[in-house]
């Protein structure tokens, strides 16, 4: 007996997901191969990519070593996913800009010598996918009649912060370029929404994972803020909130989400 859509209802969607190799983007890329859909996933650490292969299966999962403000690695991330169900027709339609990293500390305290690869990574990377996805989203679209751009959804989905809306001079610096990424999806939604393509902004609260580790956040200081609004957000929530947003019907877009734990008064 065949699974029903409504058990696999990404089935024959092609995901492309940066940042997969912990934290929000890898339990993005298993809740994405849960409900049916190919993954496409990138980062820079092959072990993790490849164990994360291994995990979901072969023929659910290819991998793309490197950095994804490489525009080489941009442009393999996009013909890997068109190749991937063995059918050139299946290019890729959902692309999830999650690659990113924080830098605790403001414009007065933070390291400036992580501010370029931090501004690369969260900003740059963040533009160029999107660039690429709207290029070739809209290649698709060519000689198509209007009331035909909804026949099948196309999203592109941004990771943002809370911190890209609500100023925070704890991390004014990785702050400032959420605030861009922000900016980035919402004219993109304003130039390619009405051309049948959604782009997606979200900006989580506090997630736990890595994260807070590699943005060399005080681990005492972390753990008084989980004791004071816990239970802080885990990736698997975010990651539930990604499915939903890209199984909405074509005509349906959830453009903007900020989810934050229950307790978490600011920012």
């Amino acid at each position: 007996m065949q699974a029903s859509d409504s058990t696999f209802p990404l089935r024959s969607r092609v995901a492309i997901v940066t940042g997969a190799t912990a934290g929000i983007g890898e339990a993005t890329v298993r809740e994405l191969v849960r409900l049916g859909a190919y993954c496409v996933i990138n980062g820079r650490r092959r072990e993790k990519l490849l164990e994360l292969v291994r995990e979901c299966g072969e023929g659910n999962v290819a991998a793309v070593v490197g950095d994804c403000a490489d525009d080489s690695v941009v442009t393999r991330l996009f013909d890997v996913a068109r190749y991937s169900l063995g059918d050139p027709r299946h290019e890729a339609c959902i692309v999830i800009a999650n690659a990113g990293r924080g830098l605790s500390g403001s414009v007065l305290t933070s390291d400036p010598s992580q501010w370029e690869e931090m501004i690369r990574t969260n900003l740059l990377a963040c533009a160029k996918l999107i660039r690429e996805a709207g290029k070739r989203f809209l290649s698709e679209q060519e000689g198509k009649a209007i009331p035909n751009l909804l026949d099948r959804p196309r999203d592109i989905l941004v990771m943002g912060s809370t911190v890209g809306r609500h100023i925070s001079p704890f991390s004014s610096m990785y702050g400032s370029t959420k605030f861009a990424a922000n900016s980035l999806a919402e004219a993109a939604r304003r130039e390619l929404g009405p051309k049948g393509i959604r782009v997606s902004l979200i900006e989580p609260g506090f997630v736990e994972s890595e994260f807070q580790g590699v943005a060399g956040y005080d681990p005492k200081w972390f753990e008084e803020v989980k004791t004071r609004i816990g239970p802080v957000l885990q990736p698997p929530d975010i990651a539930r909130l990604v499915t939903t947003i890209v199984s909405q019907p074509a005509h349906v877009h959830m453009s903007d989400v900020l989810i934050r734990p229950t307790r978490q008064e600011y920012p």
